[in-house]
């Protein structure tokens, strides 16, 4: 019989590594994700052509191409500082949230996890991410939407913020959270889960997880970030419907949402901006997930007692 190796003894979980870490597979996530972001804000918000005259961009590839061709790389790279700003915190919280679930639920630092478990431990990043993201998205939303309907009623991002706090208290700033929290909880569970599973799919037996080559991370990863949106795409759709929704207009929150939508648009609705999302998810996570596990090994080697 083949005798098989010792293990090393694993890594104990540290949450301020995966702080740290998670920061960087942000950053990393800016980078790979960007250009498509770009193209997918400008499918969005083309103008309607003139009569006899045919769309700016055809579609994904041609906005690509023109974007290129008339502003060079540069160009997809517009307005990247205020993502980097915001991003790389929100991904630090959210590994740090995913380690501490991982740790609040070992009995000793040698304890194998089950998939439940470890969706559970996503699941409590998802609660993390929200306390920050729910109100930089309301914000964003109304920020956003102002542009397009060219009525200006804030100045920028903190006077929304002042005049939000002004007309309807902390809660005029976190209104959505629900559905944040409906978008981001279970989609977290799922992105840690299937990525965590991956990555034991694709580890040859005997081996250990550290060794696993740089393309497997980068398909886990990739697919990790479809897992995750495939669940949080409906309740994104709602979540910016009713975000930007004048007071009032929804007086039981999500369910009108949602009846309205399926009443009007069909089930289908729900999966508004499926192709932008899902072409930008698999490079963008996978980028996310690299920068994460490359800045784990560097950080265990710089501190391995940490």
């Amino acid at each position: 019989a083949t005798r098989h190796l010792p293990q090393p003894p694993p890594q104990p979980i540290s949450p301020l590594k995966n702080f740290f870490a998670g920061g960087f597979g942000g950053v990393c996530l800016v980078f790979a994700g960007h250009p498509l972001d770009t193209i997918k804000v400008r499918l969005q918000t083309q103008p309607k052509p003139k009569p006899g005259e045919s769309l700016l961009y055809a579609g994904t590839l041609d906005c690509f191409k023109k974007t290129l061709a008339k502003e060079g790389v540069k160009g997809l790279y517009k307005g990247m500082a205020a993502p980097i700003i915001g991003v790389t915190p929100m991904f630090a919280v959210c590994f740090f949230g995913f380690g501490l679930g991982k740790k609040l639920q070992q009995r000793s630092p040698d304890d194998i996890l089950s998939y439940p478990q470890l969706f559970a431990a996503g699941m409590l990043s998802g609660v993390f991410t929200t306390a920050i993201m729910a109100p930089g998205e309301r914000i964003k939303c109304l920020l956003q939407i102002q542009a397009s309907t060219g009525e200006v009623k804030y100045a920028g991002p903190m006077d929304c913020v002042k005049q939000l706090y002004r007309e309807s208290g902390i809660r005029g700033i976190y209104k959505g959270t629900a559905l944040t929290l409906m978008r981001d909880v279970p989609a977290s569970g799922m992105y840690f889960m299937s990525y965590e599973w991956l990555k034991n799919l694709l580890t040859p037996a005997g081996k250990s997880h550290n060794e696993l080559s740089i393309p497997s991370v980068l398909f886990a990863g990739g697919v990790a970030g479809i897992c995750n949106w495939a669940v949080a795409i409906p309740p994104d759709v709602l979540k910016s419907r009713f975000q930007t929704a004048p007071e009032g207009k929804y007086p039981n929150g999500f369910r009108d949402v949602l009846r309205e939508l399926i009443r009007e648009e069909g089930v289908a609705s729900l999966y508004k901006g499926f192709n932008a999302v899902m072409l930008r998810a698999f490079p963008a996570n996978a980028a996310c997930f690299l920068g994460f596990e490359m800045a784990m090994k560097f950080l265990n080697w710089l501190a391995p007692d940490l």
